[in-house]
């Protein structure tokens, strides 16, 4: 049976929805606060979204999406050009590869392995800046995103989880 245009463009949405999803979390991340240098302890929501949709459909989370959302997200921050490109495309890359072990798990092996792979990023993006300004940064303001990061991610994926029962189920 054919489909209309709608039905068609109603798929694509649904299809492409992750993407757009994530792409707005690089704008709310760095979207101005009245909170000083809030922005130094925000948490990366593009990672939280990343790896989610790497665990549970990493089909509708292409690698070039990935790649220019990271470069998105470091032109906006103003961090090292393809730092996050880079970090967000390992992180793809290596929980993509692990999602069987992830897949049916109960979400707290999930949010254990959502833990050590924000550590193993935030480590990564604090050698890369200090890389970058060619001296060491302090340590506190990354182990603080970390921490947040982490303590915010079942929120994230709940909403995500949410996300697809409703609208990817169809797609």
């Amino acid at each position: 049976m054919k489909r209309s245009f709608w039905q068609r463009l109603d798929a694509l949405a649904r299809q492409f929805s992750p993407v757009l999803l994530t792409l707005a979390l690089v704008i709310v991340n760095i979207l101005p606060t009245p909170l000083p240098d809030i922005a130094r302890v925000a948490p990366v929501l593009p990672l939280m979204a990343i790896y989610h949709w790497s665990v549970y459909t990493p089909e509708l989370m292409p690698t070039p999406a990935v790649f220019f959302i990271g470069l998105l997200f470091d032109i906006l921050s103003g961090a090292p050009l393809g730092a996050n490109a880079f970090i967000f495309l390992v992180v793809y890359g290596l929980v993509s590869s692990q999602r069987r072990f992830l897949i049916g798990k109960p979400f707290f092996i999930v949010w254990t392995g959502f833990a050590i792979v924000a550590a193993g990023a935030g480590a990564f993006a604090w050698v890369l800046t200090s890389t970058y300004h060619s001296h060491l940064l302090e340590t506190e303001a990354f182990l603080v995103q970390g921490a947040i990061s982490i303590g915010l991610f079942p929120v994230l994926d709940w909403s995500f989880q949410r996300w697809q029962r409703a609208f990817l189920r169809e797609a």
